[in-house]
């Protein structure tokens, strides 16, 4: 029955999908039975089943078809998606509509395709990815901007800045320009990053590394501050680490890392939606600037069991123990991760920089193509952390017949595949947000039994521990008497006239207990006839009741 309320929500938005399209959204819905034609159909076009308690197989999924060859599919329809369900049809339709595989430029000064052993590493053979970038090779196509460029080709559909190198003035007025035409961005800046700073094969981290990143004069365009002198302690989600050289403490709370779960992410954002874990370290946070033209919406933030550091404490490296003795927590939640949305005024209001010397030959940037505003919404998210791409971080590796295999313990890699594949829709695809589920508790009748059990729970339990100490008197009294002999007739009146008050004392208990356990539902069948004489009897009765007097009205 669940299922089934479920499966009507979702054919009702699929006939009102399908009576906006114009005829563009054919709809078909198929029953697949046992061991039919249908049922083969249904698995080869990616549905899977589910099977039920009683030994039968449900299908509960949607597959879609373009007029190429394109194919995309929802195996099944799960709980836990059902308040992404708009999104999800959304996205596999938009999907259908755009087949080609969309491209995301990558702006980054992190070892993303090499390792920690960089690119010459690299050109021994000796280099492995980051196994995020395995995941985003899978789904995207990538494209490599170069650490100095003075445009983004109109081919790129978003761009992932992750922890740049300082930018010159083109390259800065690069990006501004893309946001201006209506280009989308995940940007990913840190304060401090450990990632950078990883040792590779000769034990020194990668020659040009960035230690800190920052995009100012884009940020204050976007209406966004990052701090560059504090990060986010948070003892309320700290991660576990080593103690140290103490035997008798295996673990202590390191609070410059975190590990952030559903309770600290937007439940109301599709990026969010598959989240359970994701851990962090040396976190800035991020503030929206008092003259922003932008929205900004948090899409993951701390506890509130949580301060701010200073950056250079942090950088002299302080043990566990003392992070913790310095803790003195605010009572606030800083946010680590925003989506940025709404008008643009660009970083460049008087135009495009002058050309330097050293800029790419031939490159020409035409004043007369200068955007001041954005043409349409701006959509960013924006997140002040760059560990969440560090494997050591959210992935256990293991070697198995020389095949690199990885075994996540945090989901870092879902939040940035989520971000960059909400992005690539349009922005009414990006703006849908989580929608009520339909089977939706009854507070009200939930309310009337804790209510019930709170007065009754009581009486409940002392009832049967009454009954047992009469029945336990009653039966020490008729042990006195000998056996086949009348028992009142043995013992003196009293002692008989105690077991008639024992038995009378019996019967009233019962009957009192089970009164007790129907008054446990008493108040929720109250409530259920009420509700089922206003569906039933009360509208009619009210049309009735107009009618009469509409008669009566028309008889004067």
């Amino acid at each position: 029955p669940r299922i089934r309320t479920y499966a009507g929500r979702v054919r009702d938005i699929l006939e009102e999908m399908r009576s906006y399209s114009d005829g563009n959204l054919v709809l078909e819905v198929v029953d697949p039975e046992a061991f039919s034609e249908d049922e083969d159909r249904a698995q080869s076009l990616g549905i899977k089943g589910e099977p039920t308690t009683e030994g039968e197989v449900i299908y509960f999924g949607i597959a879609g078809s373009n007029l190429v060859d394109g194919l995309e599919a929802i195996p099944f329809f799960t709980d836990e998606r059902e308040e992404y369900l708009e999104y999800d049809i959304s996205r596999l339709i938009k999907n259908l509509k755009h087949p080609e595989n969309p491209v995301l430029g990558i702006v980054t000064n992190l070892p993303l395709d090499t390792g920690a052993g960089g690119l010459q590493a690299a050109m021994r053979g000796e280099s492995q990815s980051f196994l995020i970038y395995d995941e985003l090779l899978d789904r995207f196509s990538l494209e490599f901007l170069e650490q100095d460029f003075d445009s983004i080709p109109n081919s790129i559909d978003v761009v992932l800045i992750a922890h740049p190198k300082p930018l010159d003035d083109q390259t800065t007025y690069a990006i501004d320009q893309f946001m201006m035409r209506g280009g989308r961005a995940l940007v990913f800046l840190d304060p401090h990053s450990e990632v950078s700073l990883t040792a590779g094969p000769n034990g020194q981290p990668v020659q040009g590394y960035t230690e800190a990143s920052s995009l100012d004069r884009l940020m204050k365009s976007w209406g966004v501050d990052l701090d560059p002198n504090q990060v986010i302690g948070d003892r309320g989600n700290a991660q576990r680490v080593q103690a140290g050289r103490d035997v008798r403490r295996q673990q202590t709370d390191y609070v410059v890392w975190m590990a952030l779960g559903p309770d600290d992410a937007n439940s109301d954002d599709v990026v969010t939606a598959d989240i359970d874990r994701l851990n962090l370290g040396t976190v800035g946070h991020l503030v929206q600037r008092e003259d922003a033209t932008t929205s900004f919406t948090p899409v993951l933030s701390s506890s509130t069991d949580s301060m701010l550091l200073d950056l250079e404490f942090v950088k002299t490296g302080p043990t566990p123990d003392a992070l913790l003795r310095a803790f003195e927590p605010t009572d606030e939640a800083y946010v680590i991760a925003a989506r940025v949305a709404g008008p643009l005024k660009s970083a460049f209001p008087d135009g495009p920089p002058p050309a330097e010397e050293e800029s790419v030959p031939g490159a020409v940037i035409d004043p007369a193509e200068h955007l001041a505003e954005s043409k349409e919404n701006a959509n960013l998210i924006i997140v002040a952390d760059s560990e969440i791409f560090d494997d050591r971080f959210w992935v256990q590796e293991q070697s198995y017949l020389g095949e690199r295999i990885a075994i996540p313990m945090a989901d870092n890699a879902t939040f940035i595949l989520n971000a960059v594949d909400n992005l690539m829709g349009s922005n009414d695809l990006i703006s849908l947000r989580a929608r009520e589920k339909s089977e939706r508790p009854f507070i009200v009748v939930d309310e009337l039994r804790r209510e019930a059990e709170a007065t009754f729970l009581a009486d409940e339990e002392a009832l049967p521990a009454k009954i047992a100490e009469t029945e336990e008197r009653l039966a020490a009294l008729q042990t006195r008497a000998p056996a086949g002999t009348d028992v009142e007739e043995f013992l003196s009146e009293e002692e008989a006239q105690e077991i008639r008050t024992f038995r009378a004392e019996l019967g009233q208990s019962r009957t009192a207990l089970r009164d007790v356990q129907r008054n446990l539902r008493r108040g929720i069948d109250e409530l259920g006839s009420t509700v089922r004489f206003v569906n039933v009897a009360l509208v009619p009765l009210l049309i009735v009741g107009l009618a009469l007097i509409l008669a009566l009205l028309r008889a004067q």
